[in-house]
């Protein structure tokens, strides 16, 4: 029993339905985005590794799409659930590190309504898991310093090892880490057999995909180096900081930055100050590598608790918690639809329009009428349609060696997920793991692709023609109102064609 009347208490249990009833209400709502059909396309292909992630999203992705089909609202059960799961359990957590009621409802409602985590409960994405395994390993910390048994480090290799099977951005979030505990009195584990055992257990879960990055030559690398080196926006410190307020929401942030505070200056626990200083080393290393700004977003469940703890003894008054709580809810709901598909389309622009406030994708590219996340869940099947259509106007002696060839692998798993059942074959790209999968069985004799210069095209082909066009609105504007080409006679040999078709991006 905890000092509240149970173990699991309302808070944990309100806020997760909440969750849950918030994406139910939400994830049908627009189509499939441009990464889970590639996740699904991947997943169809098993194996331990891919050029831009690890195995276990798309297979998780390919698997509920076998299950669900194009049923968006099923389809997307799983991130629902996970985020429901990290909601009720950074409520708990604020319970285990020494919060009451309002100390939980203050970190779960934060958690609930964080932009950010919003859209993660949203969408298959390789941060499907991130705040949730995070979060595990700050327990696993906490539950290690209050206990004493040195036992914990094998549930924190097992939780890392798992989440490194999801995304590697973990690793820097475990150096950081590394480097806070030995600010605090957890450094004596360094003495003791457990930590390198968890370790150990870390590295062979995720030894399959290492061998597999070595193996084709670490793709994951040379990705993360074009990103860094000009894909991404480039963001002075002070800007990337004030995104991680635009991501968790200005109220949410006085309360990670009291738990930071409370970390770093006067810890209640000693571990408490390893994540204000990993907190730091994220913010620094990624704002200097040119990453994204929800980068280290992962962290703030784990430093919201300590903050809502804070808060909870400095606000005593009845009021004020109240408010404080309305105020969170309050300034969520407004910018929900920003990050949570809520709203019809045309009821989102209205929205958008009236607050005047655009959300950036961290990205070097032209925005349309929709935010980028909310424009690649548009156009993929109308686009498949078209080009379905296109394949099958052609001679059946042209159809017989014609392929689609993607820019990118949205396009070319669109063609994959819904062209199958049009009558068109596997497409190919040059485009992360669709490289790796090369040309399949085709020669390139008749291309079918959208865009593109036709200069380049007359370098490349004996021919080409514009066979038809591609207009979806709401679509990214590098997706819509393009030419569909059919080129045919492919000059060059296709062994020495295909790896200029590289690219890692």
């Amino acid at each position: 029993m905890s000092k509240d009347g149970s173990r699991w208490t309302s808070p944990s249990l309100l806020l997760g339905l909440a969750s849950l009833v918030l994406h139910g209400l939400a994830n049908g709502r627009y189509g499939i985005f441009r990464d889970e059909l590639y996740f699904i396309v991947c997943g169809g292909r098993p194996d331990w590794g891919y050029v831009d992630q690890p195995a276990i999203v798309p297979l998780l992705a390919s698997w509920s799409h076998a299950v669900f089909g194009d049923f968006v609202w099923s389809f997307r059960l799983l991130p629902a659930l996970v985020m429901t799961m990290t909601v009720a359990l950074t409520c708990e957590f604020t319970r285990v590190v020494g919060g009451g009621r309002f100390a939980q409802w203050l970190a779960g409602l934060c958690i609930l309504l964080g932009p950010i985590f919003l859209f993660q409960g949203v969408v298959f994405s390789t941060d499907l898991f991130q705040p949730l395994t995070w979060l595990g390993l700050g327990w696993v910390l906490v539950r290690l310093e209050q206990t004493g048994d040195e036992r914990w480090w094998l549930a924190f290799g097992a939780i890392a090892g798992f989440s490194l099977n999801t995304k590697y951005l973990i690793v820097f979030y475990l150096m950081a880490l590394a480097v806070g505990l030995l600010a605090t009195p957890q450094r004596k584990s360094l003495m003791r057999p457990w930590v390198y055992l968890g370790a150990l257990l870390a590295g062979t879960l995720v030894a399959p995909n290492f061998w597999w990055q070595q193996a084709h030559g670490w793709p994951f690398i040379e990705l993360g180096k074009a990103a860094s080196g000009g894909k991404n926006i480039e963001m002075l410190l002070p800007a990337f900081l004030f995104q991680q307020v635009v991501i968790t929401g200005p109220l949410a942030t006085i309360v990670w930055l009291c738990g930071i505070w409370g970390g770093a200056a006067r810890p209640k626990l000693s571990v408490s100050r390893a994540f204000a200083i990993a907190w730091l080393i994220l913010l620094v290393v990624f704002d200097a590598s040119h990453g994204k700004a929800y980068y280290p977003s992962a962290i703030y469940p784990t430093l919201l608790a300590f903050g809502a703890v804070w808060i909870e003894e400095w606000v005593g008054n009845a009021f004020a918690r109240g408010a404080a709580l309305a105020g969170v809810a309050v300034l969520g709901l407004a910018a929900a639809p920003f990050t949570l598909p809520i709203l019809p389309i045309d009821a989102f622009i209205r929205y958008q329009t009236a607050t005047g406030f655009s959300p950036s994708a961290g990205e070097h590219q032209t925005q349309g009428i929709l935010p980028q996340y909310y424009a690649d869940m548009f156009g993929w099947r109308e686009m498949a349609e078209r080009i379905a259509a296109v394949y099958g106007a052609l001679p059946p002696q042209d159809r017989a060696h014609a392929v689609f060839f993607g820019s990118n692998y949205g396009e070319a798993a669109a063609i994959d997920v819904f062209g199958g059942r049009l009558g068109m074959p596997p497409a190919i790209s040059g485009h992360n793991s669709y490289y790796l999968w090369g040309p399949r069985d085709c020669d390139l004799s008749v291309v079918i692709i959208i865009g593109g210069s036709e200069k380049h095209y007359a370098g490349l082909f004996r021919s080409f023609e514009i066979a038809g066009r591609i207009t979806t609105p709401y679509a990214m504007p590098y997706e819509t109102d393009q030419p569909i080409y059919v080129l045919r006679g492919l000059k060059a040999p296709l062994k020495s064609f295909w790896p200029t078709v590289k690219n890692y991006n």
